[in-house]
C-alpha cells in the first residue's frame, strides 16, 4: 500500500518540524519540477511547473548529486529560491530539499522550510531517513502522468 505524501507531511512534522512542505515531481524530459503535494496550496498549488528558477548548483546537487541542500538561514533561502519573500512571508527562514531515489533514480524533492534557525545537521539527516516515504506515491503518479 502506498502511503500518501500527507503522511510523509505529518511524520516530517512530528518529526522535524515543518511550516511549509511541499514535494515536487522531477520530469526530466523537461528538465522541470513539478508540485504534486502542498501543505499551502493557495500560495503553492499543486500541478504548479517550474522549469527550476532556483540558483546553480541547486539542480546538479540534488537532482542529480541526489544530495541534500541544507540552507540554515534567510540570506540561504534568498540565495536559492526567486520566490524568497513568499517564503519570508510565510515565516521560513530555513529550508531542507531532499531527493527522493528509487533504484538510482530521482524521482522528486521534499521541500521542508520552518523559521530561521529551526534546522541543524540532525534535521537533514532525519529529513534524509524520510524521503524513501515518498518513493511508493511518487513512483505511482510518474507512472499515471506518462
Amino acid at each position: 500500500m502506498t502511503v500518501p505524501l500527507s503522511t510523509v507531511e505529518d511524520k516530517t512534522r512530528a518529526t522535524i518540524g515543518v511550516r511549509l512542505f511541499t514535494v515536487l515531481a522531477w520530469v526530466p524530459e523537461r528538465r522541470a519540477l513539478r508540485r504534486v503535494h502542498s501543505s499551502h496550496p493557495a500560495d503553492y498549488p499543486v500541478g504548479g511547473e517550474k522549469t527550476v528558477e532556483v540558483a546553480a548548483g541547486w539542480l546538479e546537487r540534488c537532482i542529480t548529486g541526489q544530495e541534500p541542500y541544507f540552507g540554515p538561514d534567510s540570506a540561504a533561502v534568498r540565495e536559492i529560491f526567486a520566490d524568497h519573500e513568499l517564503i519570508d512571508r510565510l515565516g521560513c527562514g530555513a529550508v531542507i530539499n531532499v531527493p527522493v531515489v528509487d533504484d538510482g533514480r530521482t524521482l522528486g524533492v521534499l521541500n521542508i522550510l520552518d523559521a530561521e534557525g529551526s534546522y541543524d545537521d540532525d534535521s537533514v539527516a532525519a529529513a534524509r531517513s524520510l524521503a524513501p516515504l515518498a518513493v511508493p506515491a511518487l513512483r505511482e503518479l510518474l507512472e499515471e502522468t506518462r
